[in-house]
């Protein structure tokens, strides 16, 4: 089994946390939303630990990729509220007990669809991202949130896309579609964390695929 390697942890704004206790990065995190930087430095600590975990659970590779970025999605949102005073616990290994109890926990309730059916890449959307992306997305207007899965995930046409709206009472031609997914594509951009665009975007050049990685939500 190999575990992943995430380009992430060398960036220098990541690098720059690892002197962090759990305590301190988690606290970060809580205190301030609007950076990704905290969230992405615990994931590129603990990513080794919880991929062996659902590597060894896992029917297969693409289902163990899929399950990876579930767990830390899940992990994402508990984060916000999690006190670790509250653990009975004691000692210094009680965020990384946590971690583990929560990995076990998605393990047990996953529900995986078919490899046939999975569409995530790992390497196009590492969890942080791709979290940080779904926040994005939903800060966007719906119709244009509509057309932007529509384009990116099901890969429809801008006159599909339009005829689709039209019959749902939109007055849109596809050259509009155009603009408006131009538009949402700057937005969703813009919705995200400073430091996730420098660290993940400003990758492009290494990992053209991560311009579409809305595909993967």
């Amino acid at each position: 089994m190999q575990i992943p390697h995430f380009s992430e942890s060398n960036h220098p704004i990541v690098k720059s946390l690892f002197h962090h206790s759990d305590q301190e990065l988690l606290t970060l995190f809580q205190r301030h939303p609007e950076h990704g930087k905290y969230f992405t430095a615990i994931f590129c600590r603990y990513s080794p630990i919880v991929f062996t975990l659902i590597r060894h659970s896992a029917r297969s590779p693409v289902q163990a990729d899929y399950l990876f970025a579930l767990t830390w999605r899940h992990i994402f949102y508990e984060l916000g509220g999690l006190d670790l005073r509250d653990d009975n616990t004691p000692g210094s290994n009680s965020f990384q007990n946590w971690l583990i109890n929560m990995t076990a926990v998605c393990i047990n309730q996953a529900d995986l669809p078919p490899v046939e059916s999975i569409h995530y890449n790992l390497q196009a959307a590492p969890p942080p991202f791709w979290c940080y992306l779904e926040q994005a997305m939903e800060k966007l207007p719906a119709v244009i949130r509509l057309m932007v899965v529509m384009a990116q995930t099901f890969h429809w046409s801008e006159t599909r896309i339009a005829a689709y709206l039209q019959a749902e009472g939109e007055v849109i031609s596809p050259a509009q579609v155009r603009t408006q997914l131009n538009q949402g594509y700057q937005l969703l951009e813009e919705a995200l964390p400073d430091d996730i665009r420098e660290v993940y975007l400003g990758e492009e050049a290494a990992h053209p695929e991560r311009k579409s990685a809305v595909s993967t939500l």
